[in-house]
């Protein structure tokens, strides 16, 4: 099947070169042609034809006609801050419908007049910058550079674009002319609130697959090529600290199950009457807590390998099957790192983090996969949220026995399957007898798969957190028992939540 796979792959690079050939000859002409129009363009505020209105043109520095890979165009640019809308502010939330010819022209100034659907290795111009997956430095290992900005573009070394789904929300912005799509961000006082340091699995290309391990700290280790070479590096995470509020918790307190210690688990503030003056009733509790947001970032042969396939199908599949979004999986075999768009994962630690790494301290861990309608809006149908707050319970109990606790969510709703199709098992289920086993017949009827949430990446956070062993792990799943103890680090103990059956998710 590989070498069938990596055979069909050959044959279509075979055919995009030939493509290459004739599309770098219609480039000569037209570069020809911009050089010629370039000196006709027009200012930096031009007016829409009939309206008056000058259109404000964003922050893009064009690069010369020459050099130019995406554009065959060179407008002026305008001022970094001037955004696109010249007559709405960010502000209003009402439709406004805008004149075509001034969208035209707004299209115009925002992207090259010529659409490049791919690029190829070696194109005029194209020279990633160095990215050395599992390298043990993070100047070895190179900045992660997916921007098509024309600071960056020449020198990309990743596929997609940073914030998973949310990229889409920043085209729309763009587009509406909300967001400069120049806009540099200010890094500074961004840094983790607590540190998390660099591990020997950060030097293991086959530990760290699916993320960035560098990603909290590029800022700081990639200080040059943001300030000194102006390229577009993005941190895909973040770490801070806060205070978490849950009812569950306060009647766990209130019941006399959990303890207030002043420093895992703290008294909230009193409550305040519509008076002003302070309430007599419970304020209940908070937890103290550290948590890292973390985007996916690919390393495309170490997720192959973790999946028992070519790269090259992986590939294939991830084009075909996401409807084409993106070419460069198939043209540009030489860029190792995509960004997917799909959802992050954020690590919940209670306690001191340090103490993950440490083997001496005990280590209690739930994994847990999103499930909205029972974590958030208490849904009947599934016992999602028993089980996220029993293991909270369980990480504050550990951690004020002098140990640390850690909950990593995953946003895989529904079993990866999505909402939609969820809501639909759910249906099926209560109109054909409802019962837990028929969950997974009910969800393989309606999706053709009963799980797709694929635990083989579900490791890498615990690598990246320095986890070398697991004394408590509050789940009964064997997908993720074998996911971790397969990656190197063994588990102890594992135990279900006491006296509750399971309704609808493998937990």
């Amino acid at each position: 099947m590989s070498a069938v796979s990596d055979a069909v792959l050959t044959q279509i690079l075979t055919q995009l070169e030939a493509l290459q050939v004739s599309q770098q000859t219609l480039q000569a002409k037209l570069d020809a042609l911009t050089t010629s129009r370039t000196s006709d363009a027009p200012s930096s505020s031009l007016t829409s034809s009939g309206t008056g209105t000058p259109i404000a043109i964003p922050g893009r520095q064009a690069a010369a006609a020459a050099d130019a890979i995406m554009s065959t165009e060179a407008p002026t640019a305008a001022p970094h801050n001037t955004l696109i809308s010249p007559s709405t502010s960010p502000t209003v939330t009402t439709i406004v419908h805008h004149d075509k010819d001034k969208d035209r022209e707004r299209e115009r100034l925002l992207y090259p007049s010529r659409v490049m659907l791919t690029t190829y290795p070696d194109q005029h111009g194209i020279k990633p910058y160095p990215l050395k997956w599992g390298a043990s430095d993070a100047a070895t290992r190179g900045p992660v550079i997916c921007s098509r900005l024309p600071s960056s573009i020449k020198q990309r070394n990743a596929i997609g674009a940073h914030s998973g789904s949310y990229s889409i929300y920043r085209a729309l912005a763009i587009a509406m002319g909300t967001l400069d799509p120049s806009h540099k961000p200010d890094y500074s006082k961004t840094e983790p609130a607590v540190p998390i340091p660099p591990q020997p699995a950060w030097a293991d290309a086959s530990k760290i697959v699916s993320f960035d391990p560098w990603g909290h700290l590029v800022p700081q280790v990639y200080r040059r090529e943001l300030e000194e070479l102006g390229l577009d590096v993005r941190p895909s995470i973040a770490v801070t600290r806060a205070h978490m509020k849950l009812s569950e918790i306060d009647d766990a307190v209130r019941k006399g199950s959990l303890q207030v210690d002043g420093k895992i688990l703290l008294k909230s503030r009193p409550l305040v009457n519509a008076d002003g003056t302070e309430s007599t009733d419970d304020p209940g509790v908070e937890i103290s807590i550290s948590k890292a947001a973390v985007e996916p970032v690919w390393y495309l042969p170490g997720v192959a390998e973790r999946f028992g396939i070519s790269e090259g199908l992986l590939r294939r599949a991830l084009f075909e099957d996401t409807g084409g979004m993106y070419p460069e999986l198939i043209t540009r075999p030489d860029i190792k790192v995509f960004l997917p768009p799909i959802g992050n994962l954020t690590a919940y630690i209670f306690g001191n983090p340090a103490y993950l790494s440490d083997e001496t301290k005990e280590l209690t861990l739930r994994v847990h996969d999103e499930c909205n309608g029972s974590d958030v809006f208490g849904s009947d149908i599934c016992t999602c949220k028993p089980y996220l707050t029993y293991a909270i319970e369980e990480c504050i109990r550990g951690a004020q026995r002098g140990g640390v606790g850690l909950v990593v969510y995953f946003r895989k709703e529904g079993r990866a399957l999505g909402e939609v199709t969820k809501y639909l098992v759910y249906n099926l289920r209560k109109r054909g007898g409802d019962s837990a086993d028929k969950y997974f017949k009910a969800t393989e009827l309606i999706a053709g798969v009963k799980d797709m949430r694929f635990q083989a990446l579900m490791p890498d956070v615990l690598h990246w957190l320095g986890i070398k062993k697991i004394d408590n792990m509050v789940s009964m799943s064997d997908m993720k028992y074998n996911a971790i103890v397969q990656s190197g680090i063994p588990i102890h103990k594992r135990y279900d939540i006491p006296g509750t059956p399971q309704q609808c998710c493998l937990v």
